[in-house]
């Protein structure tokens, strides 16, 4: 039987120079990478993001210690009470910027967004689709909407690597970054032999 959806909505207001910062975690499956801890406390972000798939809710409670937590329920998550399906975010920052941030966990199908992720988010008027399920890194632009996943920190599934994601909001603009969760540095895919060639 299918479970309806719950939405919750948040509005967040950025620091006074327009600075907000969110670290961006996924798909922990209640065993996120030892560094992780580290690695969000050097990021000292405002608050943190979980994609889903987070196993046992002490996941939580542990990122909970660092900063806010913002979290939505993933396919394996059968007993969340209290996490959400889906979450809207609006973080303003300044008079002129405000980022709203549709977070979900299944939200991509290659590098588009799935027909009913699209219809929710330009309803909600989001510049921004963070979402987990596939471990794989990414981010990208569909229908004028930018996408972000933050790769997992869980256990490691296939080649794929453990890291996080990172997106500092200014007054004037968004970045988004992955990092590796096992050296702390900047992580970026691999050049494919074509691009070499």
């Amino acid at each position: 039987m299918a479970r309806a959806a719950v939405t919750d909505q948040i509005r967040l207001q950025a620091h006074p120079d327009g600075h907000y910062r969110f670290a961006v975690v996924s798909d922990t499956h209640s065993q996120a990478h030892p560094a992780t801890a580290q690695r969000l406390r050097e990021l000292a972000p405002d608050s943190i993001l979980h994609g889903g798939d987070i196993g046992d809710l002490q996941v939580l409670e542990e990122l909970a210690q660092i900063a806010p937590v913002y979290a939505v329920r993933g396919n394996i998550d059968l007993h969340t009470p209290g996490v959400p399906d889906v979450l809207t975010l609006e973080v303003i920052a300044g008079s002129s910027m405000r980022l709203r941030i549709l977070l979900t966990h299944i939200a991509v199908y290659g590098p588009r967004l799935r027909a009913e992720v699209a219809k929710r988010a330009l309803a909600a008027r989001v510049g921004l689709v963070v979402c987990g399920h596939s471990h794989v890194p990414f981010m990208g632009r569909d229908r004028g909407i930018g996408m972000f996943n933050p790769g997992s920190v869980g256990p490691r599934r296939f080649a794929l690597p453990i890291v996080l994601g990172c997106i500092d909001l200014t007054a004037t603009s968004v970045r988004m970054r992955h990092i590796d969760c096992e050296t702390g540095a900047d992580w970026l895919p691999p050049e494919s032999p074509r691009a070499k060639a």
